[in-house]
């Protein structure tokens, strides 16, 4: 049977999972009759919820006696070690652009990934029946794109085509047919090349790991396309090191091949085909398989350097273990090795105390999705405000920067400007985006985006989009203004009072509501004022047995302002940490009581 490998990459939100979706329906992977999901590529809870896809997952499709496999990848810079590792699986990718928008960051941060690797695209022009759509303008920006990131002649004579992945098209032509996606399937099989490695049947079998998966009935698992021989169940093979150090020896217990949406025990695997492996115990990510006579690992890419910190530590607040059921050290260190398994991306220290690990990952958004994973599997932790990490290059201190693109209606473009400016960005283009919209291209440092995307929602009136993707390391750029406004601390444990709240609330604005517990050290606002203020938010109303000469005032209390999670971790300064439980997140001073807050302070001057 013919092979094809394919990735199918795009930014946030442009389609990708919807277009494959349809890829499944008409090439007959769902039955007639059966229950089709809508976006079934997406399957974890917070995928569907956000509407991005943060894990790589492979299907394949049957075209006319042929197979193509597809893997859907992330199209959000923060989980780009998903997407390194996956395009060294396949043979050509798909890129899907947004008609009205164009290529944006993560595209570019993707697509520079496939051409280095040599790979050749199809751009697909998605969403063309908008009413903003610009097929032209995105066509002519795709190859200004790889014109910028070094494609030879062969990837800038690329095939396009016009689509609409929600309604199940695709056409050579921009006024076609629009009936159906069989223009995408021909040009695939006529554009995409057969694996390379599909006529080496005969050599021993090798293959390199690129994702890691857990069964509760395989265990441990490893996907990746098979680069030479075949391989049937019950043999025995071993995982090599990228520096060719024997790591085990084990027998291959179970093969799966991936088959419309779910896997399939196959008898055999051979070369080209991507498949999953079952049996080993120590092998992960970026390992070679293969068979006991081989020696030499098969290389693999790189893959780019954490650029952010987060301090994951046991939750130690008064109200610790009322919710969740995981709050040791021991549980939450297995937990993060785990991921750090399976991710790439990710690195886990220890620090000397032992009660907290340091993360170290590709950004905020990464950290988020961890943080809400692991609070749905019942954990309860404190997380420390994200930290930049530094690199010192031939004796100068530097700090990651990205390159942060902003869609923005005209009437904010100052006020945007501004803040970039005040968070020591440089302004690198600014040009018309469309009608009474300005696109803005700036080089910020990581640390200076920390938090911001809030305020820019806030600034924006909620209709600015901003895309960022890490650009260089560049010389360290001063230090940046922080979080202007103090807190208010509760200094006091137990459940608020309407009439308290009531009192205090000209001091600032509030984050919990009435009948909330809260303890000592917990911030229950933020103060109008740059200092921090004791409050307390308990204290009733003094009953007398006097009758009042006139009515008492009613109490009426405005809404408190309520953080996600993403939202509280980029709030909190450097001594605040956030409570992050399965039913509450808290924001709260690192040292709970007065005193040592004040002496910690000291010896921090």
């Amino acid at each position: 049977m013919e092979l094809r490998n394919i990735a199918i990459i795009a930014h946030v939100d442009h389609g990708k999972t919807t277009l494959v979706d349809e890829m499944l329906k008409q090439s007959g992977v769902y039955r007639e009759g059966q229950a089709s999901v809508e976006r079934a590529m997406d399957s974890n809870d917070i995928e569907r919820e956000r509407g991005i896809t943060i894990l790589a997952k492979c299907t394949s499709v049957e075209w006319e006696g042929a197979r193509i496999n597809i893997v859907d990848t992330p199209g959000h810079a923060d989980f780009g070690g998903e997407v390194e590792r996956i395009l060294s699986m396949v043979d050509g990718v798909v890129l899907l652009v947004d008609a009205a928008e164009g290529p944006m960051p993560q595209t570019k941060f993707v697509t520079a990934k496939a051409l280095a690797l040599g790979l050749r695209p199809i751009v697909v022009l998605n969403k063309v029946d908008k009413s903003d759509a610009e097929p032209d303008r995105a066509l002519n920006e795709c190859f200004d794109l790889f014109a910028n990131l070094g494609a030879d002649d062969d990837q800038l004579d690329f095939p396009h085509l016009y689509a609409s992945g929600r309604s199940g098209w695709a056409d050579t032509e921009l006024d076609g047919k629009r009936e159906n996606l069989h223009d995408l399937f021909e040009l695939i099989m006529k554009h995409v090349p057969a694996p390379s490695v599909q006529t080496d049947t005969e050599s021993p079998f090798r293959m390199l790991a690129t994702t890691l998966g857990r069964d509760n009935f395989l265990g441990r698992y490893l996907t990746g396309r098979v680069e030479a021989g075949r391989l049937k169940p019950g043999q025995m093979i071993k995982a090599i090191g990228r520096d060719g150090k024997l790591i085990e020896n084990f027998r291959a217990t179970k093969i799966l091949a991936f088959r419309g949406l779910g896997q399939t025990p196959v008898d055999e695997a051979v070369a080209g085909d991507i498949v999953a492996i079952a049996g080993m115990t120590k092998a992960t990510v970026a390992d070679t398989l293969c068979d006991p006579s081989v020696t030499e690992p098969i290389p693999s890419q790189p893959i780019d350097p954490p650029t952010i910190s987060v301090n994951f530590g046991i939750n130690d607040s008064p109200l610790a273990g009322r919710d969740g059921d995981k709050v040791q050290s021991r549980v939450i260190r297995d937990r993060l090795m785990r991921e750090a398994e399976g991710n790439v991306a990710i690195k886990i220290e220890d620090t000397p105390g032992g009660e907290s690990f340091i993360v170290s990952g590709r950004g905020e958004l990464q950290m988020g999705v961890l943080i809400e994973n692991m609070r749905r599997e019942g954990f309860e932790l404190s997380v420390s405000r994200p930290q930049v990490l530094f690199r010192d290059i031939d004796g100068t201190r530097h700090e990651p920067v990205e390159e942060v693109t902003i869609d923005v209606d005209d009437e904010y473009t100052g006020a945007v400007i501004e803040k970039l400016t005040q968070r020591k960005g440089d302004l690198a283009e600014m040009k018309p985006g469309g009608v009474g919209k300005t696109r803005i291209v700036a080089h910020v440092p990581s640390r200076g985006l920390i938090g911001y995307h809030g305020e820019f929602l806030t600034d924006t009136r909620g209709t600015g989009v901003l895309n960022r993707v890490f650009h260089e390391w560049a010389p360290y750029k001063g230090k940046i203004e922080g979080r202007r406004q103090g807190v208010l601390i509760s200094m006091e444990d137990g459940v608020t009072v309407a009439y308290a709240l009531w009192n205090l609330q000209d001091r600032g604005r509030f984050f919990i509501g009435v009948q909330e517990q809260v303890y000592q050290g917990m911030i229950i606002g933020e103060h109008n004022r740059p200092n921090d203020l004791e409050v307390n938010p308990l204290k009733g109303k003094k009953l007398t047995n006097m009758r009042a000469s006139g009515k008492d005032e009613a109490v009426v209390l405005t809404t408190p302002s309520r953080f996600s999670l993403e939202e509280a971790i980029a709030y909190i300064d450097n001594d605040e940490l956030v409570e992050v439980t399965p039913r509450h997140v808290r924001l709260r001073k690192r040292f709970l009581d007065t005193h040592e807050r004040k002496r910690n302070a000291k010896t921090a001057d």
